[in-house]
């Protein structure tokens, strides 16, 4: 498959498995595609069964062969991880953001094959998400400001939050998150002003993404 879309350098892939041979696995497979990162991420029914997997890195390649396209919403090939329950942050990120426009995250997104993406928004210097939601299927959230975005080819791709991030301790997000069953939580740090994206992961642990220290918001 990777021959047919002109693959350049193969793919790495991961696998988290179960102790059972029949128990759920997760497969992820990074590459890049036109000298740009991209990847998927399927949960098999088996150590056996890849066919998930297979079937979504040839979607994703079909899609990054094409102009972009917001990728189709509700994703029924993909559990949602939004059961409440305990959990405790098992993975911290700190990543530097890039400076985009909302639908350049967007972009971004998609050929990451994530349901949320952390960055700063352009117009506003706000941290900010764009993740998966009605009613188009594709939305907005930023810190502070809950004005619509610059004017876009296609308004009708992009809605906005219409309420600011919460400022929260840590701790009290990660609560929040477990006790309303979030697949994710975006919310303004209380000790540093920033952005922090709290997420659910398929082991029921959770992952913090933070800025990274030398990226200053604007």
């Amino acid at each position: 498959m990777l021959d047919k879309f002109h693959v350049v350098g193969g793919a790495h892939v991961r696998l988290a498995a179960a102790n059972c041979d029949n128990g759920p696995m997760l497969v992820q497979a990074n590459l890049r595609f036109c000298e740009h990162p991209a990847r998927i991420q399927a949960l098999t029914n088996g150590h056996s069964n890849i066919l998930p997997a297979v079937q979504r890195l040839e979607r994703q390649l079909h899609a990054l062969a094409r102009p972009w396209h917001p990728r189709p919403w509700p994703d029924d090939s993909r559990r949602a991880l939004s059961t409440p329950g305990p959990g405790s942050i098992t993975r911290r990120k700190s990543v530097p953001l890039r400076v985009l426009e909302p639908l350049a995250a967007a972009r971004i997104m998609d050929a990451m094959d994530y349901d949320v993406h952390l960055f700063t928004d352009a117009e506003t210097g706000d941290d900010a998400i764009v993740y998966r939601a009605g009613p188009s299927g594709l939305k907005l959230a930023r810190q502070y400001h809950v004005n619509p975005p610059r004017p876009q080819p296609d308004p009708s791709v992009l809605t906005i939050n219409p309420r600011p991030a919460p400022v929260s301790p840590e701790h009290a997000a990660a609560a929040r998150l477990c006790e309303h069953g979030l697949p994710f939580l975006f919310y303004t740090d209380r000790d540093t002003g920033r952005g922090h994206l709290l997420y659910r992961r398929y082991d029921a642990g959770l992952t913090l993404v933070t800025p990274a220290a030398d990226t200053a918001a604007q």
